[in-house]
């Protein structure tokens, strides 16, 4: 069987984004525009896009401009849209969705937040919970950005002198508790 060829693989990377897409604006077809999802977000205020406006881009198939703002990235994902949605959509879950698109298309605008969110997800299969200073350095090893961490000086000196983050020496190298089992049932899925 021959090899595919790279503008295969690029197609096929292609279609499968082409059907996130699909798939995302499907979600959200039937929003009748009440703004309730605006209503019941706590972020809101800090979003260049309101929750309906973005909806009403996605289903116009204006995906690129949602993608290019901060409202998705902003969202945290507490349910109360989804919850207090009169038609029942899956608004928090297909949030989900526009964040892994963006990631699997490079968006760069929300690089701290596609790392952040690796970094912390790396950290928790390493030990099953959240190791704050391995986090830590890991995300800022990851900005690649030497005067980044120099932001976050202040905060991180006011969390070690109330207790909330322990001083032990990260380890950034070797196997994690939970490697194994991460590997196992990606294995398992691979199979699936």
């Amino acid at each position: 069987m021959a090899e595919k060829t790279t503008e295969e693989k690029n197609e096929l990377v292609e279609d499968s984004l082409a059907r996130v897409e699909e798939d995302i604006q499907e979600k959200v077809q039937a929003c009748i525009q009440c703004g309730t999802c605006t209503g019941s977000c706590s972020s809101a205020f800090a979003m260049d896009l309101t929750p309906r406006q973005m909806w009403r881009l996605v289903q116009l198939g204006q995906l690129d401009e949602v993608l290019h703002s901060k409202t998705f990235f902003l969202c945290s994902a507490c349910y109360y849209c989804t919850l207090r949605c009169p038609r029942g959509l899956p608004l928090t879950e297909t949030i989900g969705a526009l964040k892994r698109l963006a990631s699997a298309k490079g968006i760069k605008n929300f690089k701290e937040s596609i790392n952040f969110y690796r970094t912390f997800m790396e950290t928790v299969r390493r030990y099953g919970r959240v190791r704050e200073l391995e986090f830590m350095n890991r995300y800022f090893l990851s900005m690649r950005n030497p005067l980044f961490p120099l932001r976050f000086t202040s905060m991180g000196l006011k969390l070690i002198g109330k207790g909330k983050v322990p001083l032990q020496v990260p380890r950034l190298i070797g196997e994690g508790k939970f490697d194994r089992l991460f590997r196992k049932v990606k294995e398992l899925e691979e199979r699936a």
